[in-house]
């Protein structure tokens, strides 16, 4: 019996026009997603209620109830926040993508979309949503083994024999003229810490070993055991010491006496678990952080560090400049020479960028479909034009061709420049805006330019 092939995503598109459902609908489909559509906002957010998506493409101008309402009901709502919202839409205004990521929005896309570019973003959500539930099945393991861990411990510190912990309590012996501690005696052990150090309970009983021991393993543990008898604060850390199938032991001592009682665990297990999550976590952010296509950072990450950089500059009084850049005429070039040649000269176009700059701290992030953004914290104008006239001609160097018609004609850029020394009441997204009207002047000029606002 044949079983169904798995899907890779269960999306949700809404769109007021049928054409664009069927259309987007058919070519999901046959890349393996499970697809259902609805034509207006308020059966979109029905449908979601009923059987959550994986994933949400949303148009933006539909009657009634638009795009933005939509993603900020499903933002509002506990059950629903979480899904990504990917916006699809004709509105290529800065202003109008802007609100998409303020309502809550994961990416926009503009129309006429890309195939290649719709399912490479489209499964950048998937994967980070994936990576997300592997993260929290990581975390819900190690929080159930943590609480075994402590709940055995509870159980069996009553019976000391039969802990499966390390228990140990230790008496001063200190000098009988200064009244000094010189080292600790064992008054009790169990059988776990009678195999760590190798010898019987019988052995162990009166012996000082304590500072001995210390000293080949964490020397300075030594003087915060004994404040522990001095002033009776208590310890807890972490200590690696390879013990048979061991490593890693936590141990926790509090004041008795004239001394202190020790417990210690083996917490091998955890620390394999940390380190496992800690991959986790770095692969995480590195796809969170990239544009699949054109591996530079993402725009959600540009937005992120344009955030921060305002505010340490505006701290430090120091300028900052944007650089903008759009390739000129990318639309007919797709047409001509197809949108899978269009992706390779993004990709080279991005990597071209990441090679022209020679500025420390720069950021080269793909802010749209044929859009990149360069962040350079500290740079004056002069530099940075500097910057935009030298990726002109590393460019134009490239000579990609841009018209069968007409070799001679090449692929070009314009670009867009604003420098400012922030303030802390600097608004990000009008600093965009800025580089964005300077882009803008450059492209009324023909293209291949590089403009100041």
């Amino acid at each position: 019996m044949n079983s169904q092939p798995k899907s890779k995503g269960n999306i949700l598109l809404v769109d007021d026009m049928p054409d664009n459902l069927q259309l987007l609908s058919d070519l999901l489909v046959k890349l393996g997603y499970t697809v259902r559509s609805v034509t207006n906002g308020r059966m979109a957010l029905k449908t979601v209620q009923v059987k959550p998506p994986d994933l949400i493409l949303l148009d933006v101008k539909m009657p009634e109830m638009n795009g933005y309402q939509v993603c900020e009901a499903l933002k509002a709502d506990p059950n629903t926040y979480k899904i990504p919202v990917i916006f699809i839409s004709a509105l290529d205004d800065v202003f109008d993508k802007v609100k998409a990521f303020e309502c809550g929005g994961a990416d926009y896309i503009t129309k006429p979309f890309q195939i290649p570019e719709v399912v490479a973003r489209l499964e950048n959500q998937l994967t980070i949503q994936r990576q997300q539930r592997l993260l929290q099945e990581e975390i819900a393991k190690r929080r159930e083994t943590e609480e075994i861990i402590y709940q055995s411990r509870a159980l069996l510190a009553s019976v000391l024999n039969s802990s499966f912990d390390g228990i140990a309590a230790l008496e001063a012996v200190r000098d009988q003229t200064t009244g000094e501690i010189q080292d600790f005696r064992c008054l009790v052990v169990n059988p776990v810490i009678s195999k760590f150090f190798n010898q019987s309970r019988e052995e162990l009983i009166g012996k000082l070993i304590l500072k001995q021991f210390l000293n080949k393993v964490a020397p300075e543990l030594f003087d915060q055991f004994v404040a522990i008898a001095n002033t009776g604060t208590s310890l807890e850390g972490d200590l690696e010491y390879t013990f048979g199938d061991y490593r890693w032991h936590n141990f926790s001592a509090v004041k008795l006496g004239d001394g202190f009682a020790v417990t210690v665990r083996d917490i091998t297990a955890r620390k394999q678990i940390e380190i496992e999550l800690r991959e986790a976590n770095r692969q995480l952010r590195e796809v969170a952080d990239l544009d699949a296509l054109t591996q530079v950072t993402n725009r959600r990450n540009f937005c992120d560090r344009l955030r921060q950089e305002l505010i340490i500059l505006a701290r430090q009084e120091q300028p900052l400049s944007l650089i903008l850049v759009d390739i000129d005429d990318l639309k007919s070039h797709n047409a001509t020479y197809g949108y899978l040649v269009g992706d390779n000269v993004l990709t080279r176009i991005a990597q071209t960028l990441k090679e022209a700059i020679d500025h420390p701290n720069a950021l080269v992030a793909r802010y749209g479909g044929d859009e990149f953004a360069i962040l350079l914290p500290r740079l004056s104008l002069e530099k940075a034009i500097d910057i935009g006239e030298t990726i002109l001609q590393t460019v134009h160097k490239l000579a990609i061709p841009h018209s069968p018609s007409n070799p001679e004609t090449f692929v070009t850029l314009s670009i867009g420049i604003v420098t400012q020394t922030p303030t802390f009441q600097t608004n990000p997204e009008v600093f965009v805006v800025q580089a964005y009207q300077a882009l803008q002047k450059a492209k009324e000029q023909g293209g291949n330019l590089c403009c100041v606002l």
